[in-house]
């Protein structure tokens, strides 16, 4: 019996906001699927010429311009289903031809089972993608941070939630891969998140709220590092 993995996600980062677009191979189908395509189109086309894999899926985690920026020229190079939230794509107004999912919602790429978590806070509609022991999640937690909440569809108080969800729920070995490289290194565990991520640390939403939105930044700049509970 062998435990070598049937997929694989690989991260590149590209742009002038440290944004991390990932490749998730199917090892048995050779199928992929590019996760928040953006800024360098021509990278992400490359590396999958490289890895020998067709692209057929496009995920979203959610509709922001720096993560969502290259779809258009990604499928003008290979016929891509797009994937998202049936809340996000209310929230943007686009993608009318994606399917649409519900929070909880699963499909394969190829022989890889793909989950799709709703996590909202950052936006309505933002998402997390599990497979495996592995979550990508976008701009909803960060390696030792999480993202913004007054930006558009912004909401701190949905935010806590889905934190709190994510941290009780998910295994503690779950390997994270967030939206952007803003920490000290670019993967971490969920046990890592909930011991050294201030924004795991607060049992009461108001106190979340007041360091997401005025303390947080007056005191914190990337790269993050883990904090002491």
């Amino acid at each position: 019996m062998t435990n070598q993995k049937t997929f694989s996600v690989e991260a590149l980062e590209l742009g002038p906001m440290e944004n991390f677009i990932y490749i998730i191979h199917d090892h048995a189908t050779n199928r992929a699927a590019v996760v928040d395509p953006a800024w360098d189109v021509p990278r992400i086309i490359s590396r999958a010429q490289d890895k020998g894999v067709i692209i057929t899926d496009i995920l979203l985690t959610h509709s922001h311009l720096d993560h969502i920026n290259g779809v258009e020229a990604l499928l003008e190079h290979c016929d891509a289903q797009i994937h998202l939230l049936r809340a996000e794509a209310k929230f943007c107004n686009k993608f009318v031809d994606a399917a649409l999912h519900y929070g909880g919602d699963k499909f394969m790429l190829g022989e890889t089972e793909i989950q799709i978590l709703h996590t909202p806070g950052h936006t309505p509609g933002s998402a997390c993608f599990h497979i495996g022991n592995e979550l990508i999640t976008g701009d909803t937690l960060f390696v030792f941070g999480c993202g913004r909440c007054d930006l558009a569809g912004g909401d701190p108080n949905q935010m806590f939630d889905t934190l709190a969800k994510l941290g009780s729920e998910m295994p503690k070995q779950t390997v994270i891969h967030p939206g952007h490289n803003y920490a000290d290194r670019p993967v971490s565990t969920m046990q890592e998140q909930i011991e050294g991520n201030p924004f795991m640390h607060f049992n009461d939403s108001k106190l979340f709220t007041k360091y997401r939105m005025v303390e947080h930044d007056k005191i914190r700049n990337s790269p993050y590092q883990p904090i002491v509970k």
